[in-house]
């Protein structure tokens, strides 16, 4: 069996099915691991939710923010400020089945070798830690009171990680690691005033997974989020937010001990 990770879709389902065909993918025999962002600029977010899910196992996927947003928006009334791309799945037949399966993805996903995850993970998180905080949100996201953390999600506080951290304030943190996170200072303090290429961020900032002594380094993490950064391999990490949806790139890592990179160029495919 192949598995194979995938850069962030957003809704560019045409470019996902070049990109299946491109990796000879085989829905019977191999397995994707999507970084998350399934949904929300692209023109085709609707078609996306319904392929991705009906790959059954053969599909796996971490939530990103932009598949939290559309939970959260699932949660409130109709609106006409709601995205386009949004709108569509909102207002389709299925929308409480694709709705419900999202609510059920994971924030973490690993096996032995590597774990993908959306945006990042803390400095001061090992992998024991990493797995306990996805958990903490995913029980919360899965069960009766997730339309309450999804509405309270929206904040950058608390911005550093502190096991004193309780209810909603712990939970907002850990989803803006999973989901947000580009940018640290050393001691791991989040920063999400800034999201431009590394090197040009202030001198007192620095990529999350280049934080000195990160408890993680010995992790295989590949993570999304990040299309300014484009692929990058680096302190044990793959970063494949190729910028599909700008006009860059779809990317696909196969995993093993020679990770192999596919990639095909997209045309972008941002709507309102």
């Amino acid at each position: 069996m192949a598995i194979y990770a995938i850069g962030d879709v957003q809704g560019c389902c045409d470019e996902l099915l070049r990109l299946l065909d491109a990796i000879s993918f085989d829905e019977h025999n191999d397995q994707l691991w999507f970084v998350g962002d399934l949904v929300n600029r692209g023109a085709k977010s609707l078609e996306t939710l319904r392929f991705i899910k009906s790959l059954g196992n053969s599909a796996v996927t971490v939530l990103g923010n932009h598949d939290l947003h559309l939970l959260a928006a699932a949660c409130s009334p109709p609106s006409a400020n709601k995205k386009e791309a949004l709108n569509q799945i909102l207002v389709a037949p299925d929308r409480d089945e694709l709705i419900d399966w999202l609510r059920h993805r994971p924030l973490f996903h690993h096996d032995e070798h590597f774990c993908i995850v959306h945006a990042g993970i803390p400095p001061q998180w090992d992998l024991n830690q990493t797995k306990q905080m996805a958990h903490a949100v995913e029980t919360v996201l899965q069960g009766d009171s997730y339309k309450s953390l999804l509405k309270a999600m929206y904040s950058n506080k608390p911005d550093i990680w502190s096991p004193m951290l309780r209810g909603t304030s712990r939970l907002r943190f850990i989803i803006n690691c999973f989901t947000r996170m580009r940018y640290c200072d050393a001691e791991g303090r989040l920063d999400f005033n800034f999201n431009g290429t590394p090197g040009s961020q202030p001198d007192n900032l620095m990529p999350w997974f280049a934080v000195p002594n990160r408890k993680n380094l010995d992790m295989k993490i590949i993570f999304g989020h990040w299309s300014s950064l484009g692929y990058y391999e680096g302190h044990n990490c793959y970063a494949i937010d190729t910028g599909c949806l700008w006009g860059g790139q779809l990317t696909a890592l196969r995993l093993g001990e020679q990770v192999q990179r596919f990639s095909i160029d997209c045309s972008g495919a941002k709507t309102s």
